[in-house]
């Protein structure tokens, strides 16, 4: 059942159409399971079999990108996707055995839910999945609280961000299972209703919360103009590639004018240097002429002390009459396709990589200014990583009041790791109360609102630009300010807790309600 429940969830994130509550109820059946666990090893299992069931069926994509764009055997391929979901695995049985340890101490049972085990259950959730993002750089795609985006508990993402709505989410579903329980053992209205009050103040509060304004109009709006240049992957570092973007995206900059331009993540898929001059000189007239800056996506290098060079994954600014560019380089890496783990080399060498290994940036770089407005950039991948941009905003002198993040999901085909990606930009979005320009080689280029709403968006797999005006906002949204230390607080505190509670137990006093069910008496 763990597995079904796994490969179910996937269906929770996007394209979902039944906006996360989906999500309310596996999670509500994932409890029931860990809770027949009767010992650490079966509890163990549970986990991982849930962990690798939602992680096989959502990340398969991968092999899309090893396989058919990076060359590798099928089979090899096929092997890699597998042997990674298995230690995704691992985190959601973490989760569940550090939940198991704080809860069941005492040798083999079935545990009645209690309060502090639904705690607990939310409590291990948060962590594992914060530590499933951070540890060896982190992967933290498919994170629970992202199919909350057009969900009931959204209204808690400016507060706690994306790992504080996992924990939401764990608990309601724990409480869900208490209630029933109380509900089936017949132990009166007050045991049941507590709990079932508690999943209805928590639902009726995100809802409730998702319409509160944390952050507000700051200066003038925006025309902007998306560019989406469809450029194949296949082709994209080939001669013949380079030569179509090039002819592109110089076309698709210069059509019309804009406050601002903005390009995906490599759209020149070369060093500045090595741009031909027409291209340069076309651009900068273009810029000089109609006022409008230009954000594009290049190679960076940087000249190293000893005078060798240092490959970035870059963004240059171009604003009217300035002859000083604008550089974001990227600062979070993508392991294998930006940087080769130690002992790796064999790998990338399969996967036939170019430019597979970058410089990182600096984690704090400043912001790109247009007409007052202030763009927080970001590259593909670091949009996944919450805490690092409410970490920029809190740390800038006067915050961003817009984000962008260009990228190329190219790697990807046409398959569900748009969608997610889309929807992780979403919660960025809620999470900092700014609105989120979000440019793709071949999709989804989207225009997505201060509240987490896709504004405007392309057809994927088209050539186009998407117009909008765009509002920037200012102020500062609790998630901000805090990051996810309020939920690694609240989760060791409450784990430390609920051990704490548990060690009290008197582990003999065990009431049999049925076959391979007992209660401690200290439920009651």
């Amino acid at each position: 059942m763990a597995i079904t429940l796994g490969g179910l969830n996937t269906l929770s994130f996007a394209p979902s159409l039944h906006g996360g509550w989906l999500e309310l109820a596996i999670f509500a059946g994932t409890f029931w399971v860990i809770s027949h666990a009767p010992t650490l090893r079966a509890a163990l299992l549970a986990g991982g079999i849930f962990g690798f069931g939602q992680f096989v069926s959502g990340i398969w994509w991968l092999y899309v990108s090893m396989h058919f764009y990076g060359h590798m055997p099928a089979l090899i391929a096929g092997a890699a996707v597998i042997l990674f979901s298995l230690y995704l695995a691992l985190y959601p049985a973490l989760s569940v055995g550090l939940w198991h340890v704080c809860c069941a101490p005492f040798g083999q049972r079935t545990m009645f839910p209690s309060w502090h085990a639904s705690m607990a259950f939310a409590c291990a959730w948060a962590l594992g999945e914060w530590l499933r993002g951070t540890i060896f750089t982190g992967f933290p795609w498919l994170v629970s609280g992202y199919a909350q985006v057009d969900g009931p508990l959204a209204g808690f993402a400016p507060l706690i961000g994306v790992y504080g709505v996992s924990w939401v989410l764990a608990l309601v579903g724990a409480l869900i299972i208490q209630t029933v329980m109380n509900v089936s053992t017949e132990r009166g209205v007050v045991a049941w209703l507590m709990p079932a009050s508690v999943v209805v103040g928590l639902i009726v509060s995100g809802i409730l919360l998702s319409r509160v304004t944390w952050t507000q109009p700051s200066g003038p709006a925006l025309s902007v103009r998306l560019l989406q240049g469809n450029i194949k992957q296949s082709i994209k570092f080939d001669q013949i590639g380079i030569r179509h973007a090039l002819a592109t995206y110089q076309r698709l900059i210069t059509e019309k004018p804009a406050d601002l331009v903005v390009t995906p993540e490599t759209a020149i898929p070369l060093p500045l240097y090595e741009t031909p001059t027409e291209f340069r000189t076309t651009v900068q007239s273009f810029v000089d002429a109609t006022h409008t800056s230009v954000l594009f996506g290049a190679v960076g290098v940087t000249i190293t002390k000893n005078g060798g060079e240092n490959f970035t994954n870059a963004l240059y600014g171009i604003t009217p009459e300035s002859s000083i560019l604008y550089r974001y380089d990227k600062h979070h890496l993508v392991p294998f396709g930006e940087f080769i783990p130690w002992g790796f080399q064999w790998f990338v060498d399969i996967m036939r990589m170019p430019l597979g290994n970058f410089a990182r940036g600096r984690a704090i770089q400043p912001p790109f200014i247009v007409r007052g407005q202030s763009i927080a950039p970001s590259i593909c991948y670091e949009d996944t990583f919450g805490e690092e941009i409410a970490y920029m905003l809190r740390s800038q002198l006067y915050p961003a009041t817009m984000l962008i993040n260009s990228t190329n999901l190219g790697w990807f085909g046409n398959t569900i790791a748009l969608d997610h990606y889309l929807q992780i930009a979403r919660m960025r979005s809620l999470e900092t109360g700014r609105p989120m320009l979000h440019a793709t080689n071949t999709g989804v280029t989207a225009i997505i609102d201060s509240d987490g709403l896709v504004k405007a968006q392309l057809h994927r797999f088209t050539v186009g630009a998407l117009d909008v005006n765009i509002q920037g906002r200012s102020g500062m949204t609790p998630y901000i300010l805090t990051g996810n230390i309020t939920v690694l607080i609240i989760s060791i505190v409450g784990l430390a807790i609920g051990r704490g509670i548990e060690r009290h137990t008197c582990p003999s006093r065990y009431i049999r309600i049925g076959t391979n069910i007992y209660l401690s008496v200290s439920n009651f």
